[in-house]
């Protein structure tokens, strides 16, 4: 079992910087894959980012060039930096571990990004 939680949402203004962090614990050492979702009202959950226990990255293309995901392997945690935020990434954000054949969903922290 693989227990994300996240931490960092908040409210900020259009063009502000935000912060994510997913901290993995319980059976760390079979994480592979850890990546970042996200849920805005009346849509379906989308990935954002993700990146591999090697560093290999992928992005959604609404947010390249604007978020970085990032992993530190000794603290089993993902972090997902955010600039030049837009209200249309207010969402839900959500943390996703991959151990082996399962994977891990994060309660969720809010984003709200104000025009």
């Amino acid at each position: 079992q693989v227990r994300p939680v996240e931490s960092g949402g908040g409210l900020v203004q259009a063009g502000g910087s935000l912060r994510l962090s997913c901290a993995a614990s319980g059976s760390i050492f079979s994480i592979d894959t850890m990546g970042w979702y996200r849920q805005a009202p009346g849509k379906q959950r989308e990935l954002v980012a993700a990146i591999t226990s090697g560093g290999n990255t992928n992005y959604a293309d609404s947010v390249k060039g604007r978020f970085t995901i990032s992993r530190d392997n000794a603290k089993n945690t993902a972090y997902l930096q955010m600039n030049s935020l837009k209200p249309e990434d207010t969402a839900v954000y959500y943390c996703r571990t991959w151990a082996g054949q399962y994977d891990y969903w994060g309660q969720g922290t809010q984003v709200t990004v104000s025009s």
